[in-house]
């Protein structure tokens, strides 16, 4: 009998990079048993008040977070094998500090996130990955797609 060092998982997709999602989704499968738990988050850019902000309309934010959760829902629906407890978690604001703000949240024992290809600017890990894995109390698997 092997027992699982990580009963609550939490693994953080983009749902703009299908491919990357699905990797990271994969790898967070493979290591959860059947009875834990896997959270997904989906984390929504602020655009705040910033000069960036201006350039969409007012309810920009929450049109985008609806589509999130929606699409998440959708994606979990399509990728997840029936059984696996899965639960659903729609953030809003820096992608690094809302993944660790989900894991503290659901206690959660793994975080799993994507890592795209180095470009020069951000070599070995992506920047949300790279401030995730640096910052976290927690530990994190980068699953690397592509």
């Amino acid at each position: 009998m092997t027992t699982n060092l990580f009963r609550c998982v939490l693994a953080s997709l983009d749902l703009g990079d299908p491919k990357s999602a699905l990797f990271v989704l994969q790898a967070a499968l493979e290591v959860i048993a059947p009875g834990d738990t896997l959270h997904v988050v989906c984390v929504v850019p602020n655009f705040g008040t910033s000069m960036v902000g201006t350039f969409f309309p007012a309810d920009h934010e929450e049109k985008a977070i609806a589509k999130a959760r929606d699409d998440l829902r959708a994606f979990t629906a399509a990728n997840v094998p029936e059984g696996v407890d899965v639960q659903h978690i729609i953030a809003h604001g820096n992608v690094y500090e809302e993944v660790l703000k989900a894991a503290d949240t659901v206690s959660a024992e793994l975080i799993v996130i994507g890592s795209h290809r180095p470009e020069l600017k951000d070599y070995l890990l992506g920047p949300n990955a790279a401030r995730v894995v640096r910052h976290s109390t927690r530990s994190v698997l980068v699953a690397r797609s592509g």
